[in-house]
């Protein structure tokens, strides 16, 4: 471990952890998995960018098949990244627009109905989003509010009581569950396997949804800090536009950072937060390398290890109640 007072606390070898990972990939869809390639969701974002990267390098562009899923809510710039990153890697990809599913298994409405319990003027025509509070300066629970915007722009924030909350992320989690329903499509149908894009934070921390994005046969970047993630951006040429652009949920209709919906902090200070929970450095150590005081430090260790209780139950197996042979 690097002292703690370097700059470059997360500094890896990206050629030598890129030649790591895609050993690992052919290993794993070849011997393990018996598959043929491997199917990529591409959202846009680095994450599904740099995984898509390295499914090419380390199994060649016939073998990778790129999956767009855009619905209702999504940014348009969403898509057409994704397919910037297809047209990059120069593989197979399919677009499929997941908005009628949702609308039948009631996605939207069910969401719409959550959010008229405590906004009643709320129609379709408002735009929304969930947001946390901020846990790092003084808010004690994680209770979460909605932000709505009328149609003539007016926007207005109300704190969610549990039902209204549950009620909203139940219908919203239709969307991550429909996309990976239509990847395993694509993985049966090409005989396939399905890579997952979590990196070390969101797969650490539980943010993903259960049979969702949480579901797949490969995560391989789920052991890097997103910081290390961008530095295999840089290294396998990731477009310069993907790289720039700042990491969002795309899930609600209005546009939404990463760390008001669930962080609560910039990735980059949290990736250095992490690291020294999971290497025992001191909150006063790394205060002056995160540019936090020590209480916030404090605080911040202590949302890490809540949030990584509440995401055990999401990185369960099924129970099994008897021994199967």
């Amino acid at each position: 471990m690097k002292r703690v007072g370097e700059q470059e606390l997360l500094a890896i070898d990206a050629a030598e952890e890129v030649a790591r990972i895609c050993d690992g990939i052919r290993e794993a869809v070849s011997s393990r998995f018996r598959r043929k390639g491997m199917v990529v969701g591409v959202s846009g974002g680095i994450d599904s960018s740099v995984v898509a990267a390295l499914a090419v390098r380390a199994i060649g562009e016939k073998r990778v098949f790129a999956l767009f899923t855009p619905e209702e809510d999504s940014s348009p710039e969403s898509l057409r990244l994704g397919q910037l990153v297809s047209d990059w890697l120069q593989i197979r990809s399919a677009t499929e627009d997941i908005s009628p599913i949702l609308r039948a298994a009631g996605c939207y409405r069910r969401r719409d109905e959550a959010i008229r319990s405590v906004i009643p003027e709320f129609t379709a025509d408002y735009k929304c989003k969930l947001v946390i509070p901020d846990m790092l300066h003084g808010a004690q629970y994680a209770v979460y509010s909605i932000v709505v915007q009328s149609p003539s722009g007016e926007m207005k924030k109300v704190r969610l009581p549990i039902n209204a909350y549950l009620g909203i992320v139940a219908a919203t989690n239709f969307k991550q569950r429909t996309r990976k329903m239509m990847e395993y499509y694509y993985a049966d149908l090409l005989h396939f396997a399905v890579a997952g894009t979590p990196n070390r934070l969101e797969y650490d921390q539980g943010f993903f949804v259960k049979n969702g994005d949480g579901s797949a046969d490969i995560k391989p970047i789920a052991h890097l800090y997103k910081t290390q993630v961008y530095d295999l951006a840089r290294y396998l040429g990731v477009p310069d536009e993907i790289q720039r652009r700042p990491p969002t949920t795309d899930t609600y209709s209005l546009q939404q950072s990463q760390e008001e919906f669930y962080f609560s902090l910039p990735l980059d200070k949290m990736d250095l937060c992490l690291y020294g929970r999971n290497n025992g450095i001191s909150a006063q150590e790394l205060a002056s390398v995160v540019g936090l005081e020590e209480c916030e430090v404090h605080r911040v260790y202590e949302m890490i290890d809540s949030k990584r209780r509440a995401a055990e139950y999401l990185h369960m197996p099924p129970v099994i109640l008897a021994r199967v042979q």
